[in-house]
């Protein structure tokens, strides 16, 4: 693994600090021993998943059960487990390599693989006792039981903490029993394992506990969900009724529930992330086979400008979504590394690094969520009246990726959460930007005359484009709180655009840091330069619309004019990029290729 260097940031610091090219990681950059990984995760998907998608369209739980059982047979299960406790012990890095190319070939097998891996396994895992861990943990990683993560209930969505489950002490003080219904719980027509979230009297917060599966023990499943997509992953009601639990199988301490399903979910937010970009691979292959292969007017449609739009808007997602997934990665585990060399034991050390970087792992899911769907939906169109069909790998790609911006909290809540937390984060001094948006009002204010950019460096342009682009966001950002202070986290779609700011600026800082590192060392990065300058152009345009629509709610009159004067100013090029020839050469490569070629 090729990085200079290990400078620890600050999650959400990326807004107020540029990072090096050398600073970050990238999928060029993986090991010798992380290509072997991958291949051997690749090589499992091809033989025992992809060929039976027609199996797991039509319901087949007992294929993704088995295949499961396979996977843990071969040690996929167990990567992010410490290895005392039967797992690999891979890094950050490693385990999300392994989830994303697990996760390409059917969100049935994906969804599977993730719930039981992350939220199923990891809450143990991180806040589990040593009993706890000894005695569920390396089956969990074996693939001898299956984990599910009972949190939603019927009343108790997005706002995770109102669950109406309750967990009643007995009077002897051995057990408690719980009774509630919990619903949309993925792995539970095969679950061995339950993490469930119950209300212990009046409590603020739910506390965790941990419950076997026994039907006998007031335990009952319901029917199979029909879902749009995902069809052979196993999501059922599970209901319990004066379910008996020992004390010592509460996970954490009492009232920890809440804190435990969120810095779980944050896990389960960037692998979510990371598991749409194999399936953006997928699709495009199969959609750019299909266009050379496909015929009209004598020509093959790869060769239409309009195919070719299509193609280089889907190949620049992924390369950007895989530039941002690892940059994120790279820093969790950074952060992890630095809190072990300090002397914190690995689980607190994983969770502290993971809680750090909460920003990052809601813009990557929000992200690549987003662009997963709407790459399956370009593949559709490219396939025409047979992507309708669900003869054809597409139909099902676009049903399997809507629930992405559905789970691990939907793309709405963690779009707000992501400025959210920035803000508090700035209100409780661990980061500094207010100070940052002062000086960005005192730099337009004042009247400086920012630097032209140097034509004679790789991607001057797009650099100093997205040094601006922070600055609107900052700018935009300290003007809303200006208006609205702490009441601004109710003001939702205020939220909302300054998140779709912050998204694109990571996005477009990360495939820039990677194509500067590559250049760096060596690498012919003509397709990856290209695939930057689009991107970095089109989140310019993001940001000028959002910005509007922000500006328009938080100023009038003179304010109003010059804060858009200020976004014109900002984001305007010195050179257009001529974007039509940069799509061409990007699809081009991709059609001559016949497969997306930029990993």
């Amino acid at each position: 693994m090729e990085v200079k260097k290990r400078v620890l940031i600050k999650g959400g610091e990326f807004m107020i600090k540029a990072s090096a090219p050398d600073e970050i990681f990238t999928p060029e950059d993986f090991s010798e021993e992380q290509i072997m990984m991958r291949d051997s995760v690749k090589e499992f998907i091809d033989r025992e998943v992809w060929p039976y998608k027609d199996r797991f369209e039509k319901k087949d739980y007992e294929l993704t059960k088995t295949c499961m059982e396979k996977a843990g047979e071969l040690g996929f299960l167990g990567v992010a487990v410490p290895e005392e406790y039967g797992g690999l012990g891979m890094g950050f890095v490693s385990t999300m390599l392994v989830c994303d190319y697990m996760s390409g070939a059917t969100g049935s097998f994906s969804t599977a693989f993730g719930a039981h891996t992350g939220i199923g396994t990891l809450p143990i895992v991180l806040y589990g006792t040593e009993l706890q861990k000894q005695t569920y943990v390396p089956k969990l990683a074996s693939g001898e039981w299956f984990g599910a993560y009972c949190l939603t209930e019927p009343g108790a969505g997005s706002d995770a903490n109102s669950g109406k489950t309750k967990a009643v002490l007995s009077e002897d003080g051995s057990h408690y029993l719980i009774s509630g219904q919990k619903m949309w719980i993925s792995n539970a027509g095969f679950a061995s394992v339950f993490i469930v979230f119950a209300r212990i009297e009046d409590d603020k917060n739910i506390t965790g506990f941990i419950v076997p599966y026994d039907p006998s023990n007031g335990i009952s499943l319901g029917d199979e969900e029909n879902k749009l997509g995902i069809h052979a992953s196993s999501t059922r009601q599970v209901f319990f009724n004066d379910t008996k639990v020992p004390v010592d199988h509460m996970l954490g301490d009492r009232g920890q529930g809440f804190k435990i399903a969120m810095n779980a979910l944050n896990v389960g937010r960037i692998k979510l992330g990371v598991a749409c970009l194999d399936a953006q691979r997928r699709v495009i292959d199969n959609a750019v086979k299909y266009a050379n292969d496909r015929v009209q007017f004598k020509t093959p449609i790869a060769q239409f400008g309009a195919i070719k739009e299509k193609i280089a808007r889907m190949a620049t997602s992924c390369y950007v979504g895989e530039s941002a997934n690892y940059r994120a990665a790279f820093s969790i585990e950074s952060k992890i590394k630095s809190l072990q060399e300090e002397g914190m034991e690995h689980q607190k050390a994983e969770l502290k690094g993971v809680e750090e970087f909460a920003i990052e792992c809601s813009i990557i899911k929000v992200g690549t969520s987003e662009d997963i769907q709407n790459c399956a939906d370009d593949g559709i169109q490219i396939y025409g009246g047979m992507g309708f069909s669900a003869d054809t790998p597409m139909e099902s790609a676009w049903r399997d990726a809507r629930i992405g911006r559905i789970y691990e909290g939907t793309n709405e809540i963690n779009r707000m959460l992501s400025v959210g937390m920035l803000i508090k984060k700035s209100m409780k001094g661990e980061l500094d930007l207010m100070n940052a948006v002062v000086k960005v009002v005192n730099e337009l204010t004042q009247g400086n005359s920012f630097e032209k950019t140097d034509e004679h460096h790789l991607l001057s342009e797009e650099q100093q484009k997205i040094e601006n682009l922070k600055k609107v966001f900052l700018m935009i950002a300290g003007s809303a709180f200006q208006k609205y202070g702490p009441a601004l986290e109710k003001n939702q779609q205020i939220l909302l655009g300054l998140s779709d700011m912050m998204i694109e600026i990571y996005f477009a800082e990360s495939a820039l840091l990677r194509t500067l590192k590559n250049t760096n060392k060596g690498i012919d990065t003509k397709y990856q330069t290209d695939m930057t300058k689009l991107y970095v152009f089109n989140a310019t345009i993001t940001v000028i619309s959002k910005s509007k629509e922000v500006i328009g709610n938080i100023s009038e009159d003179n304010e109003q004019l010059s804060l858009i004067k200020s976004v014109h100013r900002l984001c305007k090029y010195d050179k257009l990029p001529n974007i039509i020839s940069i799509k061409n050469r990007i699809a081009d490569k991709v059609i001559a290729e016949n497969q997306y070629c930029f990993l």
